[in-house]
């Protein structure tokens, strides 16, 4: 470098050695960071793009040669190779891909030369159908006018017939108008001959018919209101009965209630009167119930044999019978027969 600060340190470093330790020292450093920078690139990269690996070599190295008092004014890289043909296969490869985009390529040109032929042809048919179409749209407008002409015509024909047949039909209409008019005069004329005649009938119904058999009816009817009237009458007189037998039997049932009543009454004043002996009285009045009672099933039976050989045993078997008599009516009542003079000398005759 020429500047006085960097030639000065340039003196510092090479002052005293020759060219080519110069070289060397440059050299040496030049391919220090050159190999520092193959270890960040592929192989692929340095062999392709030379120059931007001599410029990052470049920008690397500048400020350590800098600091020598070394400018570096130019840096280029003339040839990468290494000894297992790797970088010539790479070279190979590549043209192999040239020759791919070129087969490519021609490929592509066939393919673009077939498909404009083939749209060339397209428009070709475009245009011929357009111009059929258009032949076709010709004719179809022909023949729908050619239609529409004779449909105008024949509508007219119709119309014309139409028209014709309208008015014979008006005319046949009025006709059969005044037909109509003349049977409507002569059904009412016959309806007025029928209604004098409905009308004959009906008064000759009524004189010989009608009129019986309203009287007939008349009569059948009076005689019906007459048989109801009746009917109403004998119920109401039957009502009446049945509620004053029902009040008849009313009185003789509270007459007889009171008497029953007055009659116990009568009775519990006794009974309270004389006490044993009213008590007892009552009993001796229920004893030929009870006792008809208790023999009520052996009036069903015909004969009663009694099997004993031993006659005084039968007749000590009925004595037992009527010595337990008291006690049972005892039992019941509460009522001791053998206080009673009758009873007890009743008992011990007996006995």
């Amino acid at each position: 470098m020429t500047e006085k600060e960097l030639l000065a340190v340039a003196c510092e470093q090479f002052l005293g050695k020759n060219v080519q330790d110069i070289k060397n020292v440059v050299l040496q450093t030049l391919e220090g960071h050159l190999r520092s920078i193959l270890g960040t690139l592929t192989v692929e990269q340095i062999y392709q793009d030379r120059d931007q690996f001599a410029k990052l070599v470049r920008e690397v190295a500048a400020p350590d040669v800098g600091r020598m008092g070394i400018e570096i004014l130019s840096f280029t890289i003339k040839d990468v190779y290494d000894k297992v043909d790797y970088l010539s296969s790479l070279g190979k490869t590549q043209t192999a891909v040239v020759q791919r985009d070129a087969d490519i390529g021609v490929a592509e040109a066939e393919r673009d030369a077939g498909i404009r032929e083939a749209e060339c042809k397209k428009e070709m048919l475009d245009v011929k159908f357009m111009a059929d179409t258009k032949i076709a749209d010709s004719k179809r407008a022909f023949e729908l006018q050619k239609s529409a002409f004779s449909e105008e015509v024949n509508i007219k024909t119709a119309e014309a017939q139409l028209a014709y047949e309208l008015q014979g039909a008006r005319e046949q209409q009025k006709i059969r108008q005044e037909e109509i008019e003349i049977e409507v005069i002569q059904r009412k004329k016959q309806i007025a001959v029928e209604a004098q005649e409905i009308l004959r009938t009906d008064k000759e119904l009524i004189a010989t018919v009608r009129r019986p058999a309203e009287a007939e009816a008349h009569r059948i009817q009076q005689i019906a209101e007459g048989e109801k009237v009746k009917q109403v009458l004998l119920a109401q007189a039957e009502a009446e009965k049945i509620r004053k037998l029902g009040e008849a039997e009313a009185a003789v049932i509270e007459a007889m209630g009171t008497a029953e009543a007055e009659r116990m009454k009568l009775k519990a004043e006794a009974y309270q009167k004389y006490g044993d002996a009213a008590k007892m009285a009552l009993v001796l009045e229920a004893l030929p119930q009870i006792a008809a009672k208790i023999a009520a099933p052996l009036a069903r039976v015909d004969e009663i044999v009694v099997l004993s050989g031993d006659n005084s045993k039968v007749t000590s078997e009925v004595n037992r019978l009527l010595a337990e008599l008291p006690a049972s009516v005892h039992a019941l009542t509460g009522v001791d027969l053998s206080k009673i003079p009758l009873i007890k000398k009743a008992t011990g005759a007996q006995a």
